[in-house]
């Protein structure tokens, strides 16, 4: 096979594009895939603070990598989970990277928060990934607002996106639905949330770490075994090998034709989001989901 760019010997075949790219041609290409997705969608500019939520994965660093290649001003922040097993490893990844792509790095530890994930995991009586998930998303706004960052960039990739869009639409969740895109202006108390990889999926954010010599982790965190959106995944997977493309064109779609219906949906008939009583963060009810946790945590 040929490289569809320059016809050199191509390394790596995308059936969803019809095309395949030689090493050199490949990262041009994600390169020009992540600049119209931050063009298109009107994410950001090199006049906007950014800070990158970095798990230690492919996609977080994959993200901050184009990014700074890029010359975004542009800061990362890890939130170590205190998770035995996992979160060490992805510290590690994180702070090798930081310092070998000189990117400014910000550590919050959930053990001195008082809210480490094995210990919450203990108190609650619903699935861990779901509770694991608010209180990043808590911390990662209230570092932004509290720091001068002006955008919270994410490194979720279109599996992530259709694999979410999926479990939405199963439950007509008009909420999530109207809320779900690759960017959320800054309102109510969250800063602007964007996600620059939204048309690369997992194999290609994988293709351009290993291009690009980026280091990163993949231990699986011991909670997430049974998560619904990895079993969602794997049925997209399915999809998008019988039918190439697929999954961009589902997710396109929606944002083309569904998005604004939800979410115009969710503004006349949604609950407006109010300070918690307790920090300030935005909730629906009188104390947000994270103070709620901590306070049970304080109580066992």
């Amino acid at each position: 096979m040929k490289c569809t760019r320059c016809k050199d010997t191509a390394v790596i075949a995308l059936p969803s594009h019809n095309a395949g790219f030689c090493p050199e041609c490949y990262l041009l290409f994600f390169e020009r895939q992540v600049e119209k997705a931050i063009k298109d969608k009107k994410l950001f500019s090199h006049d906007d603070k950014i800070l990158i939520a970095l798990s230690g994965g492919k996609d977080s660093l994959a993200l901050a990598w184009q990014l700074k290649k890029l010359g975004y001003d542009v800061s990362g922040l890890h939130i170590d989970l205190a998770i035995p097993g996992s979160s060490a490893d992805a510290r590690s990844h994180v702070e090798r990277f930081c310092s070998e792509n000189r990117l400014e790095l910000y550590i919050l530890e959930m053990e001195k928060m008082g809210l480490p994930i094995p210990e919450v995991k203990k108190i609650i009586k619903r699935p861990v990934c779901s509770v694991c998930g608010k209180i990043k998303r808590y911390y990662f706004n209230k570092f932004a607002m509290d720091n001068g960052f002006n955008v919270l960039a994410t490194g979720h990739n279109l599996d992530d996106e259709v694999a979410r869009l999926f479990s939405n639409v199963f439950r007509w969740d008009a909420a999530y639905l109207g809320d779900q895109g690759p960017l959320l202006p800054a309102e109510n108390g969250f800063v602007r949330k964007v996600k620059p990889l939204y048309r690369m999926g997992e194999f290609e954010t994988a293709n351009l770490s290993f291009l690009a010599g980026i280091d990163y982790g993949f231990t699986p965190c011991p909670y997430s075994k049974g998560a619904s959106f990895t079993f969602y995944k794997t049925l997209m997977d399915e999809l998008e090998h019988k039918q190439p493309g697929r999954k961009l064109n589902f997710y396109e779609g929606f944002l083309s034709r569904g998005q604004k219906a939800f979410a115009k949906m969710d503004r006349e008939e949604g609950q407006k989001p109010t300070p918690c009583l307790n920090c300030g963060y935005p909730t629906s009810e009188d104390i947000c989901g994270v103070c709620r946790i901590r306070q049970i945590l304080g109580d066992s």
